[in-house]
């Protein structure tokens, strides 16, 4: 089965920020390229942190409305030193959190989730930067054709990797949908056959109607 990359998702064409940039030059690339955030990186090109919007809005946050309806929050002392920040060092959320191109995409959403990012630099071995993977880039693995998802289930999970023959398991996909149907030698089986078929680049859910003929379950810990 062949998993889409980080590589095959990301943006290549990357806009940095430079430690010393200043505020209203962040403000400008972002406004400029209709992007979020951006990577601060070093004289190698390393990722050093990202300044997103939110970022910079902790400036507009930390003064004082003008009609009074509203009392400047309470901040925390990192939270005020960004608000008080004028360059992208010091506004920069740090450490950058990355990825490898290699990655897929379960793995560049997991770490994304853990770490609470929206995105993710994507780095080489020698932490050089090569693109920006985001959520909605790995989002786009759902817009896959069903006819592509049904062709790989059949032919690469049932088949080539479970040896099964096509006329004992079928594959309906309706967006996304996986719907799994006939018999097959083994319960134990069955488990199997979903996980692959939830592994699947594309698949949103997958149910399984499989019948059994040896009930192998006590002897192996199936379910």
């Amino acid at each position: 089965m062949h998993h889409r990359t980080v590589e095959e998702l990301m943006s290549r064409d990357v806009v940095r920020a430079r430690p010393a940039t200043p505020f209203k030059e962040l403000v400008r690339l972002l406004e400029e390229n209709d992007v979020t955030a951006v990577p601060v990186v070093d004289e190698l090109d390393r990722p050093m942190g990202v300044v997103s919007e939110a970022d910079l809005l902790r400036k507009s946050a930390d003064q004082a409305d003008p009609t009074g309806r509203t009392p400047i929050p309470h901040l925390e002392a990192w939270e005020r030193a960004k608000a008080e920040g004028s360059r992208a060092e010091e506004l920069m959320s740090a450490p950058a959190v990355c990825a490898r191109p290699e990655w897929t995409v379960v793995e560049a959403a997991r770490l994304m989730e853990s770490q609470n990012v929206k995105r993710l630099p994507v780095v080489d071995d020698a932490d050089r930067l090569l693109g920006i993977v985001s959520r909605g880039d790995l989002l786009r693995v759902f817009l896959r054709r069903d006819d592509a998802i049904r062709e790989e289930i059949t032919g690469d999970v049932l088949r080539r990797t479970l040896g099964l023959d096509p006329r004992d398991v079928t594959a309906e996909v309706r967006d996304g949908r996986v719907a799994l149907a006939g018999t097959v030698e083994h319960r134990s089986l069955i488990p199997v056959i979903e996980q692959l078929c939830r592994g699947v680049d594309g698949v949103v859910s997958v149910t399984a109607q499989i019948a059994f003929r040896t009930d192998d379950a006590r002897d192996t810990g199936a379910p």
